[in-house]
């Protein structure tokens, strides 16, 4: 009876309206066809298991194979039943009896259901992530292949500051890339793992056999402990955050896209296909799909961080705060993702770089000027704090008006006879090319890292395995 006097009858209409049909639905979209391979598995595996007898068995594989799915699809709710599961309940046991329909739930709950649909569907967003991280991956290792030589300004602090290549800028985002698809492969490996059978929460008296579910639904193993197969939300949690590193990662890279896009800059320009108008201005070429790759990358950060704080303080048992109303944020903030990531491989791909202007920047505005204190270093011996405060003031006698050739003579003039250094020698070290040529090592643009790197697990750092000591024992032995 409720206040009234009057009696109560499941659903309340605003319970109804806020809850259960929003529900239903989003379990049509997301969940109808994980649900059903769950009824294959599990009825299959009882039928293995001599819990249900396989003529049984078999009529109730019929009822799924024989399910109008479009019309699932079609379905309104409409009350007279509490979700998708009780719907697809009634429908089994109207093609093959209550009786035998009802035999197929001997042995699970609605809870490790739930759990073992919300991996499914998890894993298949993580494969979509990583299919589109490897194609803008592979785009972008094409780019710097192609763009290898091209001198551009390397950045500090947003302002200009040593000549590189644009194939060694876009190596850096590559192994961004990367790390990013190491951290969503490793997450997989903890997602794909089977919670079926754990039941309510405390597995059954049945002898089920969960690794022949595992089997059937492509798990790679097992989430052993029932308790945490129900209760547990890690899993999620570390999708979550690999999926915030990544969005990141790729609005800080598209930012300098757009900057590269503007007038000033002049850097990028993004092909008639993916520039807008404006409805004012003729001479607009707007970059407006990276805007968007920029705005999807930020939604799918904070849907993703929005996952993690609902969570939060939320009790170590089963919860509706993990499960109804969360699942479909965790998954649009994975399609956002991966629409961000696709969105940035097509507009790149038909892209162009004006490298003249990026080589010109390159050679201009005191970039090289390092070089030639590491120069005056090299060929003189002097320390290079001494190379450093001359360069400098030949840099501030300039006056930010950088002339090379007026530059290489300054320096000349500050090395006052104490150092036979030839003008020329000075002259080409204010050089972008000579600065990025001389730089080897490992790290630089010359490292050939044109392939796709196989994953390494990292060894766990042990301070006695530290060298230092023992070589600055060998060099102290050696100059004694």
């Amino acid at each position: 009876m409720n206040s009234s006097g009057q009696s109560s009858k499941f659903p309340a209409p605003i319970y109804r309206d806020t809850v259960l049909a929003p529900v239903f639905a989003d379990a049509k979209r997301y969940f109808l066809d994980p649900l059903l391979e769950i009824e294959y598995a599990h009825t299959l595996m009882l039928a293995r298991q001599g819990i249900m007898p396989a003529q049984e068995a078999a009529a109730c594989i019929r009822a799924v194979d024989d399910l109008d799915r479009d019309e699932v699809r079609a379905a309104e709710y409409d009350g007279s039943f509490e979700d998708l599961f009780f719907y697809l309940e009634k429908k089994f046991a109207a093609a093959c009896g209550e009786e035998v329909a009802g035999k197929m739930h001997t042995a699970r709950s609605r809870n490790d259901i739930d759990l073992t649909m919300y991996r499914m569907v998890l894993r298949e967003r993580l494969l979509q992530i990583v299919e589109s991280l490897l194609g803008l991956r592979q785009l972008l290792l094409d780019l710097s292949w192609k763009h290898r030589d091209a001198l551009m300004p390397a950045y500090t602090h947003n302002q200009p500051a040593q000549p590189t290549t644009l194939g060694h800028y876009l190596l850096a985002y590559i192994e961004i890339l990367e790390r990013d698809t190491e951290r969503v492969r490793e997450s997989y490996v903890r997602v794909n793992r089977n919670p079926l059978g754990a039941c309510a929460i405390t597995t059954t008296g049945f002898p089920i056999d969960r690794e022949f579910t595992a089997r059937l639904l492509g798990f790679d193993g097992l989430q052993l402990n029932s308790y945490g197969a129900i209760a547990s939300v890690d899993y999620l949690i570390e999708c979550c955050g690999v999926l915030v590193t990544a969005m990141l990662s790729m609005g800080r890279f598209t930012q300098d896209l757009l900057l590269w896009s503007t007038v000033e800059f002049g850097y990028l320009r993004l092909s008639d296909a993916y520039v807008q108008i404006s409805s004012i201005m003729p001479q607009k070429r707007n970059p407006v799909p990276l805007e968007h790759v920029r705005i999807l990358a930020s939604r799918a950060l904070f849907e993703a961080q929005g996952v993690v704080g609902s969570l939060h303080n939320t009790p170590f048992a089963d919860m509706n705060d993990a499960e109804d109303d969360l699942q479909p944020l965790v998954y649009t903030a994975f399609d956002d993702a991966d629409r961000s990531i696709r969105l940035l491989q097509g507009a790149l791909g038909d892209a162009d770089f004006n490298t003249e202007r990026m080589a010109k920047a390159a050679d201009g505005n005191f970039l090289p000027v390092t070089e030639l204190a590491d120069t005056l270093v090299r060929a003189t011996g002097m320390s290079f704090h001494t190379a450093h405060s001359i360069v400098s003031r030949a840099v501030r006698e300039l006056d930010g008006d950088y002339n090379a050739d007026l530059m290489a003579t300054i320096v000349e003039r500050e090395l006052q006879g104490k150092y036979a250094l030839p003008h020329d020698r000075i002259r080409g070290a204010l050089s972008a090319r000579n600065f990025v040529a001389v730089r080897k090592i490992a790290g630089d643009r010359r490292r050939r890292h044109w392939s796709l790197r196989s994953f390494v697990h990292a060894q766990p750092l042990n301070s006695t395995r530290c060298g230092c000591r023992r070589e600055s024992v060998r060099l102290l032995q050696h100059t004694s």
